[in-house]
């Protein structure tokens, strides 16, 4: 995770990147913005408090990677401090050719050198590259002799950063380390931040297995073990459970220990391991079957790993422990199925 105290801009360049399919123009700054100790200190603020996650990604490309024309750019600021400038060009550039889709906002594009700055304990410098797209509008209050006059300006809310990436000096040879931030992605526009201009890979860490390896029991469990067993809504709920309950409870993750507490049955446990194979070569990734387990990834997971009995429009049951105090019948005088529940206190 990165630790923003004590980073400082060495060099900032700012352009307006437009959208190329609209026909609107790319405009370059002709030098560097001269940023002050209080500038500094609000730019820093929009530029580094939205990096919160500690998911990080790599720089690629499918044949090369020097191909890759942000590594390239970008190595060369490392290499040579004194391009900064004409690699921030070349940068803005770039990010205007993949400006194509129709919904594209254009925004102010910084490429900013950032120093010190300090992530997984390590010290190192690193590009950053943001862009703003959303505008806000702004009230100033003037006083006058007996009265006060409003007026409104369009502005950046400083604590809002719509889309940013910090490239860190750090394991070049795998395309960097990189963490992004992108709020905004409402639709098939926003891809061309992360794919199109940045064209990143999910970096293979604990978090990356961490959250594969959650994602892929999820899809087992909702997906594949209701295709080859006899199972309820209810079953299903209680595996998930059991799922992120191993997650929570274990520091590192082992595929027989978690197949023995989680899946228990050996025909269960066949069928997922059968589907983990599928799930890998269907994705290519590589879920390892040990590794240590990521306590960021399985809060995120959770967020989304619910365990939810839908029934018809009327009732959503929320399934969080014990399977046994849950039971499922039918009723013949009203032809219709039902839920029982046991609970000792209501809340």
């Amino acid at each position: 995770m990165l630790h923003s105290e004590g980073v400082s801009i060495k060099s900032l360049v700012l352009h307006k990147v437009g959208n190329k399919s609209q026909e609107e123009d790319i405009k370059l700054s002709a030098a560097p913005v001269q940023v002050n100790e209080y500038l500094q200190s609000l730019l820093l603020q929009y530029f580094l408090s939205s990096f919160k996650s500690e998911e990080y990604f790599n720089l690629t490309h499918e044949s090369d990677l020097s191909l890759n024309e942000v590594y390239r750019f970008v190595s060369q600021i490392f290499d040579q401090s004194g391009s900064f400038y004409e690699q921030s060009v070349n940068l803005a550039r770039h990010l205007y050719e993949e400006s194509t889709h129709p919904k594209i906002k254009g925004g102010e594009f910084y490429v900013v050198y950032l120093q010190n700055c300090i992530v997984d304990g390590e010290e190192v410098d690193a590009i950053g590259l943001f862009k703003s797209e959303s505008k806000e509008t702004f009230l100033k209050v003037y006083p006058t002799t007996d009265n006060f006059e409003i007026e409104s300006e369009d502005g950046i809310n400083i604590n809002k950063l719509d889309k940013g990436c910090l490239i860190f000096n750090t394991e070049r040879e795998n395309g960097y380390l990189v963490s992004v931030v992108d709020n905004v992605r409402a639709s098939g526009e926003a891809a061309y931040w992360r794919d199109s201009f940045l064209n990143i890979t999910q970096r293979r860490d604990n978090f990356h297995q961490t959250k594969e390896c959650l994602d892929m029991c999820k899809q087992f469990v909702t997906e594949r073990l209701p295709e080859n067993f006899s199972v309820n809504k209810v079953d299903q709920a209680d595996m998930l459970n059991k799922s992120m309950q191993f997650f929570k409870e274990n520091d590192a993750f082992s595929l027989d220990n978690f197949t023995t507490q989680v899946m228990q049955q050996p025909e269960v446990i066949k069928s997922f391991k059968d589907y983990k194979e599928e799930y890998e070569a269907d994705r290519d990734v590589r879920i390892g079957e040990e590794f240590d387990i990521s306590d960021s990834a399985v809060k995120k997971q959770a967020k989304v790993y619910k365990s939810v009995i839908k029934l018809d429009k009327n009732f959503h049951i929320y399934v969080h422990g014990n399977r046994q105090l849950i039971e499922k019948g039918y009723d013949d005088d009203r032809d219709m199925q039902f839920y029982k529940i046991y609970y000792n206190a209501e809340s």
